[in-house]
């Protein structure tokens, strides 16, 4: 099944690729890599703000990570013309806004993890990093950026 098929069957529509909000650009691509800048959580396309273990559930941010690998995906498509042509998801780092004892940005990344692996099976398994921030830009409740290799 080709990835455009994966992505209608799970009712997935790519948006378009977000302005930049500062001085970078979305993606970069060096030889048959391709590198995606940082994607903050948003809802109804504002910043998704909040910081786990004060004001939000792990299992609310696993579905903010979800909601940036949509985005992620939607950027990697703008890159590269067509997702079908990623031989790879190299790597995933996930930034989570958290408090000193939260433990669980592991569990909030897996929002992103899971959904790659279902859009790109065997070629979407990564390496991970996952980490705890004291804050993200406007106040997102995690960033996300993605690393993919090309065929």
């Amino acid at each position: 099944m080709n990835i455009y098929d994966r992505l209608q069957a799970l009712h997935i529509t790519l948006p378009p690729v977000a302005v930049p909000a500062a001085a970078y650009v979305p993606f970069v691509q060096s030889g048959n890599m391709v590198f995606l800048s940082g994607h903050i959580a948003k809802q109804d396309g504002k910043a998704w703000v909040g910081q786990l273990g004060r004001n939000m559930t792990t299992e609310q941010a696993k579905a903010a990570a979800r909601a940036v690998a949509i985005d992620l995906l939607g950027t990697l498509h703008a890159a590269v013309g067509d997702l079908n042509k990623v031989q790879r998801i190299v790597k995933v780092m996930s930034l989570v806004n958290s408090t000193p004892d939260y433990t669980e940005q592991h569990l909030v990344t897996n929002g992103c993890s899971e959904l790659i692996g279902e859009v790109f099976g065997d070629k979407g398994a990564h390496a991970r990093s996952a980490f705890g921030v004291a804050q993200l830009p406007m106040g997102a409740c995690v960033e996300i950026e993605l690393i993919a290799e090309l065929a």
